[in-house]
């Protein structure tokens, strides 16, 4: 695929049911950056050559020399599924415990995630604590097992040895669901115990005692990873290959004649192929046979590793070559290194790019898909339970849900983080490319100086060697010399002023907007972890925007949007508007509550909404000098009835609110 246009994304971005938010989640170094980095080749942004190597969404200095994620980093990518169009918003977070702040924040603001495992290594701390933060937001994960590679090379384990060592890393993933939704069911069935209680002290007569955990009656089958659900892929991303059984059970139904169906049930599993009677039947471990995904599917992929890498077999690899029918460059194939030539075939034969996005567009949830119990997380806060809340601030619900881009619909933006960018990375900013009239006028005026340069040195000879037959140059022939360095000093003292406007950094929000439109210029409302709404409600008039005259009100002010960007990894590209369901970069200013704001007080229909937002613990970060601050809020326009107060220590969440005008 070739590189997406700005105008592409801006297209897809109205249409929420082919959008999809998702992070890479993993342990440190189990290979989450260069995932990212075979997707964001798939755009054409960068060669898949490099992929691994240039850690494109590492763009700060001090992560490119230590190898890891420090700061999660957004980019959004096209991808083109069957006859769909997908717009996918693909976040890339830390791995490392020191920054799991910054995990947080990626979370809140997608609806799925990948969660990558090294397949030497397995589960580790990190994978279990991500897997939890997925469970805790209600977001739906799926799984790739990376480093397929290391089995061959370094474990050098056979196809079978590899395929029981996938099991048990299947099995370690699992256990650590089955754990978090058993401690869910048990959680629920304490609090109905509680109630029953209460509700048995004022009846009287026989009691019923139920001693079950309630786990019996609850389906979990959705929850786990199986290859044969399709949320499973097998990847080396350093060597551009992945697969999931979807695209093998589709390459054998054609050669083999047996219905996709039947193997997509049977890859994965105790099944093996009987050649005399034609049929695939149970028991393979049993009867001692190789269990279809060893021989369909691993004993091909070793056998390649072995032609390329173990043996270097040209004969073997130009028939593997020809039987896959894919295009191998002459100088892949002479290169000393057979990394190369093997990732030029993996990633013709098994781009580990459509079969991860594959997975993604068919897997994970798109913002219209948002659960209520989500919902209802993200506007409750600490012990306080979405049914106790106002009528008017449940009905702000109803805008989540619905993740509407009319104009009729509240525009609601949560606001996971804010950090700092060099000044002259902004759009606005960016040093434009030069003309061709301008680059001969900079060559022309280049000439000239050279030419003063020299006329003036051979002056300064000339003037030196007079000076010396009348026998006072050692005295005289200085002040041409000093001259020139206090020329040159007085140049760079008037280049410092300069250098230092160029090293300024603002502060921008990395948002996602959940409901309406964000529009360039909007005014808004800025709430703090300590507004009282039932003081805000006495205190402003009904109706009142973030452009009437607002009095002051405790931890209330306004805020105008000056600036929409789309996070492009290393880049910014400008925007005019966002709709509900993407994420964006906000650049804004933040007024006095007290000033009178400008703009429309229209749609008084609107006046009783609400928001609340439960803020995220640690979110105060100091891991880099330059950014010491991460703030989570929302953005809102129009009245502002309910928002609670705030009872984490060291987080700063604001909460902001606006309605279209």
């Amino acid at each position: 695929m070739g590189l997406t246009s700005l105008d592409k994304i801006i297209a897809l971005q109205r249409s929420p049911a082919n959008t999809r938010n998702l992070c890479i989640l993993a342990h440190v170094d189990h290979g989450k950056t260069t995932l990212a980095d075979c997707l964001v080749a798939s755009n054409g942004i960068i060669s898949s050559r490099l992929a691994g190597k240039l850690r494109y969404l590492d763009s700060r200095e001090d992560e490119q020399i230590r190898g890891i994620t420090m700061k999660s980093s957004a980019i959004s990518l096209h991808y083109r599924h069957g006859d769909q169009e997908y717009l996918l918003n693909l976040i890339d977070s830390p791995g490392h415990v020191d920054f799991s702040s910054e995990v947080s924040t990626a979370v809140r603001l997608c609806d799925g995630a990948i969660v990558v495992v090294d397949a030497v290594e397995g589960v580790c701390p990190q994978t279990q604590a991500v897997l939890r933060q997925a469970w805790l937001e209600n977001i739906r994960p799926v799984l790739v097992i990376n480093k397929m590679d290391r089995l061959i090379v370094e474990l050098k384990l056979t196809s079978q040895e590899a395929y029981t060592h996938l099991q048990k890393i299947l099995g370690q993933v699992n256990a650590v669901t089955g754990s978090l939704f058993t401690s869910k069911v048990l959680e629920e069935r304490a609090e109905k115990e509680k109630e029953e209680e209460k509700a048995s002290e004022t009846l009287s007569g026989d009691q019923v005692y139920d001693w079950s955990a309630g786990l019996e009656d609850t389906d979990d089958s959705h929850l786990y990873f199986s290859p044969d659900q399709g949320n499973v892929v097998f990847a080396s991303a350093i060597d551009g290959w992945g697969f999931s059984i979807q695209q093998f059970a589709h390459i054998y139904s054609q050669r083999m004649g047996i219905k996709a169906e039947v193997l997509l049930k049977t890859l994965w599993g105790d099944f093996y192929l009987n050649a005399k009677a034609k049929k695939i039947i149970k028991g393979a471990q049993a009867k001692g046979k190789k269990q279809l995904f060893v021989q369909l599917v691993l004993d091909n992929i070793w056998s390649l590793y072995d032609a390329v890498v173990t043996r270097r077999d040209k004969e073997k690899v130009e028939k593997v070559v020809t039987s896959l029918g894919v295009k191998v460059m002459a100088r892949d194939s002479r290169h000393s290194d057979p990394k190369v030539l093997l990732s030029a075939i993996c990633s013709q034969w098994l781009p580990v790019s459509q079969a991860v996005l594959s997975m993604v567009c068919e897997k994970l949830p798109s913002p219209l898909d948002i659960s209520a119990e989500r919902v209802e997380k993200l506007m409750s806060v600490g012990a306080r339970q979405f049914d106790s809340l106002p009528e008017q601030t449940q009905e702000l619900k109803k805008a989540f849900l619905q993740c509407s881009s009319e104009d009729y619909a509240p525009a609601i933006v949560f606001v996971s983080k804010m950090f700092a960018v060099d000044t002259k990375a902004l759009p606005q900013n960016r040093q434009r490319p030069l003309t061709q009239e301008e680059i001969a006028q900079r060559r022309e005026l280049a000439r000239q100086r050279h030419a003063d340069r020299v006329a003036a040195d051979q002056k300064a000879v000339e003037s030196h060697e007079d000076l010396t037959h009348s026998g006072s140059a050692p005295q005289e022939a200085q002040p041409a010399r000093q001259s020139t360095a206090k020329m040159e000093n007085w140049t760079l003292k008037d280049s410092k002023p300069d250098e230092e406007e160029d090293q300024k950094e603002t502060f921008i929000a990395f948002a996602r907007v959940y409901s309406g439109v964000v529009k360039k210029g909007q005014r808004v409302f800025v709430l703090g972890p300590k507004y009282d709404p039932a003081q805000g409600l006495s205190m402003l008039p009904e109706g009142c925007s973030a452009s009437h005259y607002v009095p002051e009100v405790p931890h209330l002010s306004c805020c105008c949007l000056e600036s929409l960007y789309l996070l492009m990894g290393r880049e910014l590209e400008e925007l005019e508007e966002v709709p509900a369901g993407n994420v964006l970069v906000v650049l804004d200013t933040v007024s006095s509550p007290s000033r009178a704001l400008l703009g429309s007080h229209r749609h008084e229909t609107f006046s009783t909404s609400s928001v609340l937002h439960s803020p995220l613990g640690n979110v105060l970060t100091t891991s880099s000098l330059t950014s010491p601050l991460t703030l989570s809020f929302f953005l809102f326009q129009y009245s502002i009835l309910h928002c609670p107060s705030h009872s984490v220590s060291n987080s700063f969440p604001l909460f902001l609110s606006f309605w279209p005008t």
